[in-house]
């Protein structure tokens, strides 16, 4: 019961990043409209910039964030979506895929809720704090670009110490 709650309340979400208001009309008459708009106010996430790119974002990226908002109690905040650039394959080139931060919460939460919501693919974790989440095929990885540094450096001392003991 508790998973199709959040399944719907994931879809709800999804749902209301499509709604607007109309304030060109009177108060009394404001009609919510379905817009395809790039300004438009989205529930479900925020973004780092105004220049992330998201609008192309497909309904099962935009429940994924949904969900992962609902499970940890705050908006996840985009730090990349949809770029040309990048590694061929890549489900951030087809707008499928983003990076995210949720401010406050570990990254060990913002996983374990992504690892929970419907239709995810790829879950990644970076050096930086980033999470990357897609719709494509299921897959983990955790990423730490150059030698010895950020999370694996911090991950290979703690081995030590406790090999040590």
């Amino acid at each position: 019961m508790r998973k199709a709650c959040s399944m719907l309340l994931a879809g709800l979400f999804a749902l209301s990043t499509l709604v607007t208001i109309d304030d060109a009309q009177a108060d009394d008459e404001k009609k919510l409209n379905f817009k395809k708009d790039k300004t438009r106010i989205t529930l479900a996430y925020a973004t780092q910039t105004s220049k992330v790119r998201h609008g192309c974002f497909p309904g099962r990226l935009h429940a994924v964030l949904a969900h992962i908002g609902a499970q940890t109690g705050r908006r996840p905040l985009v730090t990349s979506g949809h770029r040309s650039g990048g590694r061929r394959g890549s489900y951030h080139r087809k707008c499928m895929a983003a990076d995210i931060r949720v401010p406050g919460i570990s990254v060990s939460r913002i996983v374990a809720a992504a690892k929970t919501a419907p239709g995810i693919g790829g879950i990644g974790t970076y050096c930086n704090g980033i999470v990357h989440v897609d719709v494509g095929p299921k897959r983990r990885w955790n990423y730490c670009s150059g030698r010895g540094r950020g999370l694996a450096r911090l991950q290979k001392a703690k081995s030590k110490v406790v090999a040590m003991r």
